[in-house]
């Protein structure tokens, strides 16, 4: 029986006495205390793990001046302050100890924009992407790029200054940052913006922090110009922590703070809103892909794409490439990248040329192609191909794959991974090939692997060597790389950080800045924040604090994860690998990945959370000398022990009386899964939850009573068939509410679906499908067999929405082809989703014997829902590994595109229908949908697939007390709008969750999009 694990950290009494008097002096937002919610704050997409005393969730401004005001009290003089944003440092920037305040869940407020005068007013939790979305009917957008833009939120943005695709055009975030609000500790607010000197010494002429603030960065920055205008290097990208260049104009007429608040990491104070300038959408864009036979060659033809005057140039390696390819990524750019006929393409650069002459970028880019085409056939400068991009959409594509390949490099095979930490170097591009020649002897020297991607405009190239963070000689060879790499940047003329901030890594500042330029940002953080509470350890520390910085062998996730035995690493690789890169935290509702966290907004219920809590579980069992891997082999293999069960019953009695064991929060983050694997393709780590949750719900009921409604959930394929024998007399009882309310209370299911009347068997009663036997079909001859279709029956449809099936016997013969109704065999999906992993494994083991068997006849097997379809190519292959035999289950479309094809009318706009997408289905076969609508066309009707994420239902997740208000807000976050928008009897969905919870909320249904073909035919 696994073992209780209650080695949770205790709280240090100040935090707990700040948290309830910050609670009863107003404070509207949330805090967290849990060992759960301070580890998902513990990391963020580096190496390093801090973690926090606890995390607060501030709901406005006000908010965030309670907690500066509070923290002025001397009772809590102990304790430190990290602000954060989306998470997505690569450098530990939004780590520490202490308070973590997370701008993210709450303050994601637009709060203002006029168009006339190009600005913008946002809260600091605001996401880029959401803010551009909100922005593009208006026709603008905020220039500043990055690869995480669909989870960093724009205070995130203004604290690192962050930058990226198309720096050297758009510039950095500080180049549009009109003006800030931000928080003091003391509660003291201050606004920024560009003034006349003048004002800033009015201002600076106050009392208060604000005025020995600003009194401070005047007399710093004024009195070291000259040697603030030598020292720091000419480049686009770079990043001083604290803007000392560029608080004062060029002209020395204006003067603004926010320049040194922006690029501050959360060291000087709480940025809650940002005014930011907003620039016009360019009306023409042009993307070339450009093909090398090597990655050398692409670096060395930089400066002549830059000579073309494109707006960008992005470089990605083979490497990266080769990861694409392996991913979901790869079916949306393909025919964007088309391989080169005998060659072998090494390198890839993405030339972008944008504005609003469409004779000047036509021009552009003509001249551009021509000196390709001449390269090509004088077999120079390595250029293999090239391919032109004309539409929006087509290029969004090619942009969303180069995102991806920060997450994608995260993906290589073996324990070591391409890691941040030298990852954002800079250098004039003109010595950009030649550094990276170095760099390259650099790791190889160490015989490392490593991937790369940048923007060789700006000189800039993420590089990231392939280390075993669980191995302490490659921890420790990371430090040596980083020395080595900050003296190869210098003979360079560039930096370490050229991109992505400072975080772990400021302690080479002193020997960038000197000891007078340094000394001078030590002065600057001390008029902020004199006792080093905000984010310490970070960029500097004030005067006369002798406080340690953080450093780059700080405290690391490896250090952790090596406690797990190396078997147990492997085996639970899901939960292990996870980079934190963060995708899952897409903003984007339409994004079927994760449903659980855009509902909630807490990142316990993402991936990345699921997948940390279950690491230090791991961890924790190893500390016990626990071994998971010998539990699971150890488990009784029929009926608990009467024994087992008291056992179980009384730590479930404890539990319910408070007892602690980190275990329950970790079941509280599994409870909350979907079970939808949207992540097991959609994240670049291939993060698959529902794999490990089922392993750890097996264990952890191992120890605890399981609830009621989770043998009546995985039961329901030996009930169904019984009961749908009399479905009229169960349905009578299952309508009343006194029995909805009694399995509300008692079991904790609402909802209960109705058995489909007449059943199946009566629809069918008399019909060749249901009357022709298996045994018939072997004693035919292979002739006699051709034309024959197998339905294969799953326990939703046969028994709750049966016309499904008949219709798709309907369908098929209308086709001109026999069906055949298989006996009904259990799939085993419900099994596995609650943790029932050895029931599981016999029921995949029985049916996929049936199946083999059948596929003896050589015969189409064809399966109506893409859960328990898709169940027999991924659970099946898991539980049964070289068992699993040979035969395969098609989905509905799959089957169809297989038929020849036939000459149809043009489809027309006036028979329109409207697919919404199941979410595993769309993720892990990504060309459904545009199969679905090729069907429709032969069809002679037009199919248009909506972009919708979860509906919410998940097989039996929407049903279960708990989750129904969740279920129903996913719901109304991605397909309400969309279903009420549309004509509902055009409207088609291929999932019997998905019906069913549009049953459910608009108390009509929509179809299968089979059932549409059968009634256009």
């Amino acid at each position: 029986m696994i073992p209780q694990i209650s080695q949770a950290p205790g709280l240090a009494k100040p935090v707990i006495d700040f948290l309830h008097e910050l609670k009863f002096n107003g404070f509207a937002g949330d805090s967290a205390t849990s060992y759960a919610d301070r580890l998902t704050m513990a990391t963020d997409n580096s190496v390093y793990q801090l973690l926090p005393d606890a995390v607060v969730f501030p709901r406005s401004t006000d908010d965030v001046a309670l907690i500066g005001k509070l923290a002025a009290d001397p009772r809590f003089a102990s304790i430190t302050f990290t602000p954060r944003g989306g998470g997505t440092g690569t450098n530990g920037q939004s780590l520490n100890t202490g308070i973590v305040v997370d701008l993210s869940r709450y303050m994601n407020r637009i709060l203002d924009v006029n168009t006339e005068q190009g600005w913008v007013k946002v809260e600091a939790g605001v996401i880029k992407d959401q803010l551009n979305l909100f922005l593009k009917p208006l026709g603008y957008f905020f220039a500043p790029e990055l690869s995480t833009s669909n989870r960093a939120t724009l205070g995130g943005m203004v604290n690192t200054d962050a930058s990226g695709q198309g720096s050297l055009v758009y510039g950095k975030t500080s180049d549009h940052v009109l003006g800030l609000r931000a928080v003091l500790l003391g509660g003291e607010q201050i606004e920024t913006r560009a003034m006349s000197i003048a004002d800033a010494e009015a201002l600076a002429a106050g009392e208060g922090a604000a005025g020995r603030i600003y009194r401070t960065v005047l007399d710093s920055c004024r009195a070291r110009r000259s040697l603030i205008l030598e020292k720091f290097p000419k480049l686009n990208r770079f990043l001083t922590g604290y803007d000392l260049r560029h608080v004062f104009s060029d002209d020395m007429q204006t003067f603004d703070l926010g320049r040194i608040l922006t690029g501050s990491e959360g060291t000087l104070a709480f940025i809650t809103e940002a005014r930011l300038d907003i620039t016009p959408l360019p009306k023409v864009r042009r993307l070339v892909n450009i093909k090398y036979d090597s990655f050398n060659s692409a670096l060395r033809s930089a400066p002549f794409m830059l000579e073309a005057h494109a707006l960008s140039v992005e470089t990605v390696d083979s490497k990266v490439l080769d990861l694409a390819r392996e991913d979901i990524i790869w079916h949306s750019v393909k025919e964007l990248i088309q391989d080169v006929p005998g060659r072998e393409v090494l390198g890839l650069n993405i030339v972008e040329f944008a504005g609003d002459d469409l004779s000047l970028i036509n021009q552009q880019l003509a001249a551009l192609c021509q000196r390709l085409d001449g390269l090509m056939a004088a077999r120079q400068e390595g250029v293999i191909g090239y391919q032109i991009c004309d539409r929006p959409a087509d290029i969004e594509r090619i942009y969303a794959m180069r995102k991806k390949a920060v997450g994608l490099l995260g993906n290589s095979k073996g324990p070591a991974k391409p890691i941040p930490f030298a990852e954002d170097t800079c250098v004039p591009p003109q010595h950009l090939a030649d550094y990276i020649v170095e760099f390259r002897q650099l790791l190889d020297s160490h015989h490392l692997q490593y991937g790369m991607f940048g923007h060789v405009d700006a000189g800039v190239l993420h590089v990231r060597p392939a280390l075993d963070m669980c191995d302490p000689a490659q921890e420790v060879l990371m430090k040596t790389l980083s020395d080595r790499v900050v003296a190869l940047t210098a003979k360079y003329g560039g930096l370490l950080w050229g991109e992505h901030g400072k975080g772990f890594r400021a302690e080479y500042s002193p020997a960038f800045f000197g000891e007078t330029l340094y000394e001078e940002l030590r002065r600057i953080k001390s008029a902020f924040d004199p006792y080093n509470r905000l984010n310490p350890g970070k960029i500097c520390s004030p005067l006369e604090s002798s406080a340690p910085m953080k450093t780059v062998d700080g405290v690391k996730r490896g250090a952790y994860d090596r406690q797990i035995p190396i078997a147990v690493r492997n085996s639970f690789r899901g939960a292990m690998e996870c980079n934190g890169n963060g995708l899952c935290f897409n903003f984007d509702a339409r994004s079927p990945m994760c449903p659980s966290m855009k509902i909630t907004g807490d990142r316990i219920h993402s991936p990345k959370g699921r997948a940390t809590l279950v690491r230090e579980w791991l961890r924790l069992l190893a500390e016990q000398g626990v071994d998971p891997l010998e539990l699971e082999k150890n488990l009784p293999a029929g009926m608990a022990s009467l024994r087992d069960l008291v056992a179980r019953a009384r730590n479930s009695r404890r539990a319910d009386r408070g007892e602690y064991d980190f275990s329950h929060e970790v079941k509280a983050a599994m409870s909350g899964c979907l079970a939808c694997k949207a992540c097991s393709t959609q994240c670049p780590i291939k993060i698959d939850v529902p794999g490990f949750r089922s392993r750890f719900l097996q264990l952890y009921h191992s120890r605890y009573l399981r609830p009621l409604r989770d043998h009546l959930v995985a039961g329901v394929e030996s009930y169904a068939p019984l009961m749908a024998r009399a479905p009229s007399f169960f349905n009578f009882f299952l309508k009343q509410p006194w029995l909805n309310e009694l399995s509300r209370k008692r079991i904790g299911m609402v909802d209960l679906p109705l058995l489909s009347a007449p059943s199946l068997r009566a629809q069918l009663a008399g019909h060749r499908a249901a009357d022709t036997t298996l045994e018939q079909l072997e004693a035919m001859s292979a002739e006699q067999r051709q034309g024959h279709v197998l339905v294969v029956q799953d326990p939703f449809t046969s028994y709750y929405d049966a016309g499904v099936v008949t219709d798709f016997i309907r369908l098929v013969e209308k086709l001109g082809f026999k069906p055949v109704l298989l006996p009904f065999s259990p799939n085993g999906k419900a099994q596995h989703i609650k943790g029932f992993l050895q029931r599981f494994a016999k029921t995949a083991a029985k049916t996929a014997d049936f199946l083999n068997r059948t596929a003896l006849l050589g015969l189409p097997m064809v399966g109506v829902d893409p859960a328990l379809v898709l169940c027999y190519r991924d659970e099946y292959r898991e539980a049964l590994g070289d068992g699993l035999g040979n035969f395969k289950v098609m989905l509905v479309h799959e089957w169809l595109m297989g038929l020849p094809q036939t000459l149809s009318p043009a489809p027309s706009a006036e028979n329109t229908w409207y697919l919404f997408g199941h979410c595993t289905e769309s993720t892990e076969l990504p060309a459904s949908g545009q199969q679905w609508a090729s069907i429709f066309s032969r069809f002679g009707a037009r199919l248009e697939n909506v972009s919708v994420g979860c509906c919410g239902m998940a097989g039996t997740y929407g049903h279960e007390s708990a989750n129904v208000e969740n279920s129903l807000g996913i719901y109304a976050l991605s397909w309400q709008q969309p279903l009420q928008r549309l004509p509902r009897k055009r409207c088609l969905a291929t999932g019997y969750s998905c019906r069913s919870q549009v049953k459910r909320i608009e108390g009509e249904g929509i179809r299968h999009p089979l059932q549409a073909l059968l009634e256009i035919m």
